[in-house]
């Protein structure tokens, strides 16, 4: 273990690229072979839950959630529940198919933050069958058929909480990027509501790509995605920039033992490398099936573009996406820590 409030940088599993090094460019490409399969395809509700919640509403063509309307960005209709699922199985491959890298041991009480889909919930209750697991989302778009020891509750995690302190031995939040406004707030309800020993396990994505070997230059499409989404966030007030500070934060909430471990995910398969190239195939699919669902809301609601407008930046957006003589990739950060088995 790592001193009490150290972070500490380590690599991740033995077959993932460590965030230090380069990513190996294959030189060779056959379009008809690398791609094919990449890129192009598409790989209810409980009812204790109140019908006024149960319902969507519909913006410029996607469903978004009712309620607490306007509170997250994303919609939550099938295409971009697709796009969730497609992420679950490329961070599977990230994190050498593991569900998490915190060392629980016989988790009894786990709560999964924004579940979205409830697919990571499901996948940790089937594999931890002595667990009961808990996901919480703003939207109710769960299934009704899951593990007997998992079940789904929508509601706002950044409302004060209902649970009593001191609940859970595990807490999981996934992807909660460019949605909270206030991560210190957040993070006090995960410390007061884990049990001394218990642990939190946090992976977010970063919205800034970039590039090695300079093939990224700022006036590229990709470069104007992240600055104007790094904008868009500002306006919001959830800022997407926050990713690299929640270490900190995390930190400064009590948690001791933290790691902090930082991961590149090429987009496309343009890497030499089998687990970069195979990771950068499914984000490459990840980031086309996202891209309107990530774009739509913030660029006409909060930066007052027309949709036309938001239509045509993002359709660049997917074609810079493919374009091969650019070796683009983004970050990804897990952060665990736990509470002291002192409780403080």
């Amino acid at each position: 273990m790592a001193d009490q409030n150290t972070t500490t940088s380590e690599a991740g599993p033995s077959a993932l690229q460590d965030d230090a090094d380069p990513i190996p460019v294959e030189t060779h490409f056959d379009p008809d072979t690398d791609d094919s399969a990449y890129g192009d395809e598409e790989l209810s509700d409980t009812t204790t839950i109140p019908s006024t919640i149960m319902r969507h509403r519909y913006v410029h063509g996607r469903r978004y959630h009712k309620y607490r309307e306007g509170a997250y960005w994303g919609p939550n209709d099938d295409q971009q529940n697709d796009q969730l699922d497609i992420a679950h199985h490329m961070f599977l491959i990230l994190l050498g198919n593991k569900l998490h890298l915190a060392p629980i041991q016989n988790p009894q009480n786990v709560l999964d933050l924004g579940c979205g889909t409830g697919i990571w919930a499901m996948d940790f209750a089937d594999e931890t069958p002595s667990a009961t697991v808990t996901g919480v989302d703003l939207s109710p778009t769960q299934p009704s058929f899951t593990p007997p020891n998992c079940s789904f509750e929508i509601d706002d995690i950044t409302s004060p909480w209902t649970w009593p302190p001191n609940s859970f031995d595990f807490i999981h939040i996934r992807s909660l990027y460019g949605s909270i406004a206030d991560w210190p707030a957040l993070y006090a309800e995960v410390f007061d509501h884990l049990i001394p020993g218990g642990w939190l396990h946090q992976l977010e994505m970063s919205i800034q790509f970039k590039s090695d070997d300079g093939t990224l230059l700022p006036d590229h499409i990709l470069s104007q995605w992240s600055d104007t989404f790094h904008l868009a966030g500002e306006k919001f007030g959830k800022s997407f920039k926050a990713v690299n500070e929640l270490g900190s934060w995390i930190k400064d909430a009590g948690f001791v033992d933290v790691v902090e471990k930082w991961y590149k995910v090429p987009v496309g398969g343009w890497s030499s490398d089998p687990h970069m190239k195979e990771l950068g195939r499914w984000n490459l699919l990840h980031c086309n099936q996202g891209a309107e669902g990530w774009g739509l809301y913030l660029l006409t609601h909060i930066m007052g573009w027309k949709p036309e407008e938001a239509q045509v930046f993002i359709a660049k957006f997917r074609t810079g996406l493919r374009d091969r003589s650019i070796h683009a990739y983004f970050e990804v950060v897990v952060i665990y820590g736990r509470k002291s088995p002192a409780g403080g």
